[in-house]
Formats: C-alpha cells, structure tokens, sequence
C-alpha cells in the first residue's frame, strides 16, 4: 500500500535508533512487509547520538511513535531510560526493541530468539557444541543465554577487554549457573585452544561491517576444526572477510541477514500481537543490500 500525503499523519510511527545507521535494511525490510500486508505503518532510521540518547526515547512519547528498534550503541544504555524492561531482556542486560504503550516504554530483546529461529531455519544443530563468542555487547549476551537454554556443551567468551567478557560470564552464570562458560581475552593462547575445539564462533563484534571490510575478529581460521560453522552477525557486506575465509576453508557459514530478518519478524510480535513474514522480510533486505530498492 502506497500512503499518501493525507494518510501519513495517521500511519502508526515506527523505526530504529542507532549511531551511525545509515547502513540499516531494516526500514526497507519492514516497510516492504507494511505494504505488502496493506498496513498503515511507517518505519525510518534515526541516527541518535549517546548524548542525545534520552531526548530520542522522550520524543517516542511526544510524537505517539508506536515503538523502535534499538541497535549499537544504544542497546545497554538505554534501558536506565525506559519505564520497564522484560525480565528476558533484563537477564541479557540489553534491549533491542521499544514498545510504547500510553506513554510507558517497555524494553524487550528479540536477538536470542532471532538467533536461534536463524540456526533451525539453517538445519543447525547446538547441542552438545562448544560454542565461541567473538564480543562482550548486547548481542552477545543475548546468544549466550540463548546458546545455553539450547543445551551447548559449553561456551567461550572472547573479547578485547576480558573485564567485559568475565562480566557477561557472570550475568550468565547468574540465570544458568549450571553452564560451563568461560573468558578469555582476544588473541590469547587461551582463544587459540578455544577455537580449536569450536563447533561453532559466533561473532558478535563490528569488525568486518562495512566500510572495514578488510578486518576479521579471527587471525587464523585454521585453528577451526573441519565441520565447525561460522555465524557473523554482521550483514553488510553479505560475506565478511570472515565469512569468505571460513567458506574458502571449507566451513559451513551464516550471514547475519538471517538473524536481522528473524529478530525483526519477533519485534513484530510486540508491536502487532503477531510475527512477521519472514520470506517476505528477507527478500525485500537482500534486496536493499544489492540495491534494488
């Protein structure tokens, strides 16, 4: 459906908030649903700087905004600003999409389950894995809670600063205190062993997203045993260095376009009481990031 200028004031008002977010499909892909479903909905991308950060959450409110998605680097800070925050999103320490409902904004987080829905729908199986994570943000926090409810066998935490590592290791423990969960620090002996016994890296970390596209968070993909998978959550460009070295390798590899696609499908659940077409959702992101829309 193509809204004209007197239907636009009453469109139901939706988009994402992050810094920079130009780069972001998710527009495309959810207006390209809206119309296809001939709903009366809008949704844009708004680069919101840190220090503007509570300004842009009180105007969700003013301007009746029916909610957002909230991406790097606003997923953690945010939600000192929102009225409530869902006891899922609260154990990931991070939120990804806004609801406002009379004013009151609730904080959800949808990475896990689009997570997950973007492993079955690629026939992977966990359980049993040792998995690695590359980064210590939201998004990882949220994959490792959700890898541990899927029964891994364990998982390694890496990052740069092994404060932030260890931390998210403890908020996990704290929900799955059963888990075998460990930090290491980047480029360590320590990530070395780890990923020589991964059955599958997740990497949770910015490296490799356009415009560095020459970077990679792993220097030696040969570490990595034959049949583990490769999972980068970056989805600009579609193939990551890191993502074209495992595939040269031999290694099974997963874009991130398939988890932005899915945890936008659950965000719809939020705001419209059901999920999203996620064939249709899909297409039209592909389509954005080969420029054909």
């Amino acid at each position: 459906m193509s809204l004209g200028a007197s239907q636009l004031g009453q469109a139901r008002q939706l988009g994402i908030l992050g810094h920079p977010v130009g780069h972001s499909v998710s527009p495309a892909m959810h207006n390209a649903a809206f119309r296809a479903q001939q709903m009366n909905a809008l949704y844009g991308a708004y680069d919101v700087e840190p220090s503007q950060r509570k300004a842009a959450l009180d105007g969700l409110r003013a301007l009746g905004f029916l909610g957002v998605n909230v991406t790097i680097p606003h997923k953690e800070a945010v939600m000192e600003h929102l009225d409530e925050i869902a006891p899922t999103a609260r154990q990931m320490g991070a939120v990804n999409t806004i609801v406002n409902r009379g004013g009151r904004l609730m904080g959800y987080n949808t990475d896990g389950w689009g997570f997950i829905s973007s492993l079955e729908e690629h026939r992977i199986r966990v359980t049993g894995v040792h998995a690695m994570i590359l980064g210590a943000g939201g998004a990882a926090r949220a994959i490792a809670l959700h890898l541990g409810m899927a029964g891994v066998r364990r998982i390694s935490v890496s990052n740069r600063t092994v404060s932030r590592a260890e931390s998210l290791v403890t908020d996990v423990r704290a929900t799955l205190p059963d888990l075998k969960i460990d930090a290491v620090e980047a480029l360590s002996p320590e990530e070395r062993n780890a990923l020589m016994d991964a059955g599958l890296v997740v990497n949770c970390t910015p490296l490799g997203m356009h415009p560095d596209e020459v970077s990679s968070p792993i220097r030696e993909i040969n570490l990595l045993p034959q049949g583990a998978v490769v999972y980068d959550t970056v989805y600009r460009p579609m193939e990551t260095r890191l993502l074209r070295e495992a595939r040269i390798r031999g290694l099974h590899t997963v874009s991130g376009l398939s988890m932005l696609v899915h945890q936008g499908a659950c965000a719809w659940e939020y705001w419209f009481g059901r999920r999203g077409p996620v064939g249709l959702m899909h297409s039209a992101a592909l389509a954005a990031l080969e420029g054909k829309l």
